[in-house]
């Protein structure tokens, strides 16, 4: 059971258990220090003592943390927590701090076995071959996409999750296997993956192709009673088109899901973006480069299991054996002579291997026939160009362009990031192309009244990666080394590794001489300054409530009392009568 209050790094804490998998929990959290809703990824405390598991999460954390891109959940941090087992052992047990997407998986969509609605379906693979056209450009292939790694906002957005078994292409020579165990989804898994060869992003297209199929029909292309038996399956079985599942798909999905699914990966789609350029073109009707289904009709039957059988006899005679009606025994064959069963098998899977050799020919074929229609142009490849190269390139294929200015961590300053359209446009028409502005600008957060130290992690935090300076100033009512602010000011914005001035008090303020002020003025200036006044009168015989002398004068600390010498009028004086009398008033003696 976690605890409400359980906290990771000293900032995250872990909340109520969203999920679980095969090698993590994950949990809603609470980041304390920015104070934002989190989704915290944890290593399930029996795996964490296994270096496998713990290398597959922490390249998750790698993978994951080198993309930046809407589509592609987003990773905050990681880091590792301390676990006592009952028997005393202490175990690491790394997390991840992931951005918290609410809404639901695609496997939730497919749950109920139903299809969606076509719009829908296409809509949610585009959105996977955005994240993964961005996700192959950086170098990573997935190699688990499935409906439960594909979450669906509320506003209908499509994020990519899940990077537990990514590896750069540059590491693409090792398999799909560990410890002799496929590693992946096995109704999802492309033939070289089950295969256990070398994988590359045309492997993640076909997983993409295979959702694309399960989308459309509410299953997926290939069923059965195991794992190992599935995975067989994409190897040697030909897949059913969607329509034999689903009579509401149009021929051109069918082409480009089949397309998708090819065996050969030389035979399907070579990019995300050339898939999704296909996706689109056939919801909008305007032809799809991929190649007409052939016998798209017995590729079906053979998915249900009423296929119709073919046995090649040794002579070369063919002869065609329909399915045996149920209750009725098959007729005898007794003019054919027995044939021994592994020549027959060899027969057939030679037969299979020239069809699909012949049938990758016409696709070929086909496919370099029609790849754009005699009205449209090819947009071109403007990844590395500035925009006078850019704009160059567009006007040498008859385009225009539209400038626009993006942030972004991965691409240099002044360089294409990504343009619209992207793969074929009608002559003289706008393509919108977005140029790198460098990093996203981050602003600087208030630090006012902290201490230096808080003060730097507050920044950092921000995201500034720049160096920290700092400057001191005199201040009413601030300590030595509490911040004033920062140059520039807080809620301006800069880049992220751009120098920041912290600016810090002395705790002194400076105190004037006030000599010769009157009392109003000069308890006035003191107020201002937030320093303790003592006033001391004196009788004098000038001017009235005047400053005659201060103790202390200039650089004194912030919290210090100044005692000011104050004239006061001395007392007016009384005459005070006598009862004496004079000479003139004695009385003569008797």
């Amino acid at each position: 059971m976690v605890d409400a209050v359980r906290l990771l790094g000293g900032r995250y804490e872990v909340g109520e258990l969203l999920g679980r998998g095969g090698m993590a929990e994950v949990h809603i959290g609470q980041d304390t220090r920015l104070h934002r809703t989190v989704a915290i990824k944890i290593l399930r405390s029996d795996l964490a003592r296994d270096p496998t598991f713990q290398a597959r999460f922490r390249r998750e954390a790698q993978s994951a943390a080198a993309l930046n891109h809407p589509s592609i959940v987003a990773v905050y941090d990681t880091g590792e927590d301390t676990v006592t087992s009952p028997n005393g052992l202490v175990s690491h047990v790394p997390f991840i701090v992931m951005e918290y997407v609410e809404g639901h998986t695609v496997r939730d969509l497919l749950k109920d076995g139903s299809a969606v609605p076509i719009d829908e379906a296409v809509e949610i693979v585009s959105g996977v071959l955005v994240a993964l056209e961005y996700s192959h450009h950086a170098g990573i292939v997935h190699r688990d996409i499935k409906p439960g790694n594909v979450m669906l906002t509320p506003a209908g957005a499509v994020k990519v999750m899940d990077f537990g078994i990514a590896r750069a292409m540059a590491a693409s020579a090792q398999t799909m296997t560990q410890t002799h165990a496929v590693v992946g989804t096995a109704q999802y898994l492309s033939p070289e993956q089950a295969r256990g060869e070398v994988v590359d992003a045309r492997s993640d297209l076909y997983s993409t192709g295979c959702l694309l199929f399960e989308l459309l029909t509410g299953r997926p292309p290939f069923t059965g009673d195991s794992p190992v038996a599935v995975a067989y399956q994409h190897v040697t079985a030909a897949p059913p088109t969607p329509s034999s599942v689903a009579g509401d798909v149009p021929e051109a999905l069918d082409r480009v899901t089949m397309k998708s699914l090819a065996k050969d990966r030389n035979q399907r789609y070579q990019t995300a973006a050339e898939f999704r350029a296909d996706l689109e073109a056939a919801v909008r009707g305007t032809g799809v480069a991929a190649p007409p289904v052939a016998g798209a009709a017995a590729a079906a039957a053979a998915a249900t299991g009423e296929a119709t059988q073919v046995l090649h006899p040794v002579g070369g005679a063919t002869r065609v054996i329909p399915p045996t009606p149920a209750g009725r025994a098959p007729e005898p064959a007794a003019e054919e002579p027995p044939k021994p069963k592994k020549r027959t098998g060899l027969i057939v899977f030679l037969l299979i291997v020239g069809l699909a050799a012949i049938g990758g020919i016409v696709a070929l074929a086909l496919s370099n026939n029609s790849p754009i229609t005699p009205s449209t142009v090819e947009v071109p490849d403007l990844t590395g160009m500035d925009e006078a190269a850019a704009r160059q390139a567009l006007a040498d294929v008859e385009l225009q362009m539209s400038a626009q200015s993006e942030a972004s961590d991965s691409v240099d300053e002044g360089d294409a990031v990504r343009w619209d359209p992207d793969d074929v446009a009608e002559p003289e028409s706008v393509v919108t192309v977005w140029f790198s502005s460098g990093p996203e600008n981050v602003t600087i957060p208030e630090v006012t009244g902290f201490t230096q130290e808080r003060a730097r992690q507050v920044l950092t935090d921000a995201g500034l990666t720049g160096e920290i300076l700092t400057r001191t100033q005199d201040a009413a009512g601030f300590a030595a080394d509490i911040a004033l602010g920062t140059e520039p000011g807080v809620g301006n914005t800069v880049e992220p590794d751009a120098n920041i001035t912290l600016v810090l008090a002395t705790g002194l303020v400076d105190v004037p001489n006030l000599v010769g002020s009157t009392e109003s003025e000069a308890t006035a200036q003191l107020n201002g300054l937030k320093v303790t006044t003592k006033i001391v009168y004196q009788p004098d015989d000038g001017p009235d409530a005047v400053v005659l002398a201060q103790d202390r004068s200039g650089k004194i600390p912030y919290d210090a009392t100044v005692t000011l010498t104050v004239s006061e009028a001395p007392p007016t004086p009384t005459d005070t009568p006598t009862d004496t009398p004079t000479d003139a008033q004695t009385p003569a003696a008797p």
